[in-house]
């Protein structure tokens, strides 16, 4: 069963720009792209049901290999038919390998990467008053567990086995996320270090698939670092893009790391530009609506991010006029929807006042309903964007959309 089922095909492009729309196909389906994946990272998107995030709109979902190696545990999924299977979503799967999660442990700082281009330079810096629960080596990562405190060790190899075990459409091959934070030499050693874990994880990947043959296969996407350096962006592009080993190379590509927000269409860019245009590219942790045109403009074609979700547990929502507070006072008596245009569940059946009622009264089902919008939102975004692409008016519906959206500010609360 494991003979590649897995292909991407590049459909239109924008004139001038790096970007396009195309088709990734995978064992358990087809991506339209460019097109927002949310983020389930314990094999649920949290406080809605699958059937939610397929009717609002969601092609795929993404998981994270370090939190469902601690538990359930990638044998749990392994025999329970893999990642899909296990959560009741018959639509394709990513999962990210952990990478974000050896940063965050090992400098203790909150699960946001600081994207201030202005942030200090140290290599030794971690949070204050925050242990140091990970520690990186040439050959892995040996990082404490924040469920129970218990000793573990990720290398290439151990994260391609989980992975293989956990069973997505689309994994991510093992490499040391960096921050701002680190020195310009700190970046050059950790550039090297992910190359030769990349090339340690084509070879693992092929074994597995070998040994496998008997599962569908998982295609496996090598991760682009350098931060803000255009030298080291390009230089990783280059490497990852022709690496080959065990007679295999990368199927697609992930433009991971820390990215000085203020220049991420240009960095995106500097990659673009160097890796094949027959593969995939996928933007992690990206999920704001001016990053996203940023990001598709300079040819990412899939994007994650936790933003929709998590901001919609503390009751922000999105509308064509920016973000907004639904918990605020002003809205305790306001009968409208989020948004009047938005054809989500949500917005369909509720009000602003009851929102404002539910997160007021810290009942769950406001979580639930401000999560099913957000989402709507953001995947409906990049849907439009696609079609502005295919119709070849991106430029144009960029600049209508932003114009909106922008004019008092990404987030407001008037």
């Amino acid at each position: 069963m494991s003979t590649v089922s897995f292909s991407f095909e590049v459909n239109k492009t924008i004139p001038g720009f790096q970007g396009r729309s195309g088709e990734i196909t995978t064992p358990h389906g087809v991506i339209q792209t460019p097109a927002f994946v949310p983020v389930g990272t314990k094999a649920t998107v949290k406080s809605v049901l699958p059937d939610s995030v397929e009717d609002l709109g969601a092609q795929a979902v993404l998981s994270n290999a370090y939190h469902l190696y601690l538990q359930p545990g990638p044998d749990t999924l392994d025999e329970a038919g893999g990642l899909s299977k296990f959560m009741n979503w018959n639509k394709p799967t990513f999962t990210d390998s952990g990478g974000f999660q050896v940063m965050s442990l090992g400098v203790g700082f909150k699960k946001v990467i600081d994207m201030n281009g202005d942030s200090l330079n140290s290599d030794d810096l971690i949070a204050e008053k925050r242990e140091r629960l990970a520690h990186v080596d040439d050959e892995g990562v040996t990082f404490k567990s924040h469920l129970d405190g218990s000793m573990h060790r990720f290398t290439p190899e151990i994260s391609m086995q989980v992975q293989h075990k956990i069973g997505a459409d689309i994994m991510f091959a093992f490499d040391e996320l960096t921050t701002l934070h680190n020195t310009r030499k700190y970046q050059e050693r950790s550039l090297e270090r992910t190359r030769l874990w990349a090339l340690r994880c084509l070879d693992e990947h092929q074994r597995l698939t070998q040994q496998r043959k008997h599962k569908p296969y998982q295609a496996l996407f090598g991760v682009l670092q350098g931060a803000q350096y255009e030298d080291l962006r390009r230089k990783a592009a280059r490497d990852l893009g022709a690496m080959e080993s065990s007679g295999i190379s990368f199927d697609g590509f992930g433009m991971g790391g820390a990215l000085d927000k203020s220049m991420l269409g240009t960095i995106v860019s500097w990659m673009a530009e160097e890796l094949p245009v027959n593969k995939p590219r996928h933007l992690l942790g990206i999920g704001e609506p001016a990053d996203l045109f940023a990001g598709v403009e300079n040819g990412a074609d899939t994007f994650d991010c936790v933003a929709p979700t998590r901001e919609a547990r503390t009751s922000a929502v999105y509308s064509p006029d920016g973000r907004f507070n639904v918990s605020n006072g002003g809205y305790k008596k306001d009968f409208n929807p989020i948004d009047k245009d938005c054809n989500c569940y949500t917005c369909a059946n509720y009000s602003r006042a009851y929102l404002n009622h539910l997160f007021r009264a810290k009942e769950i089902l406001g979580s639930t309903l401000a999560t099913i919008h957000n989402l709507h939102f953001i995947v409906n975004l990049v849907d439009q964007m696609r079609l502005s692409i295919n119709n070849g008016d991106f430029s144009e519906f960029k600049k209508e959309f932003l114009g909106r959206y922008q004019a008092r500010g990404a987030s407001t609360d008037s």
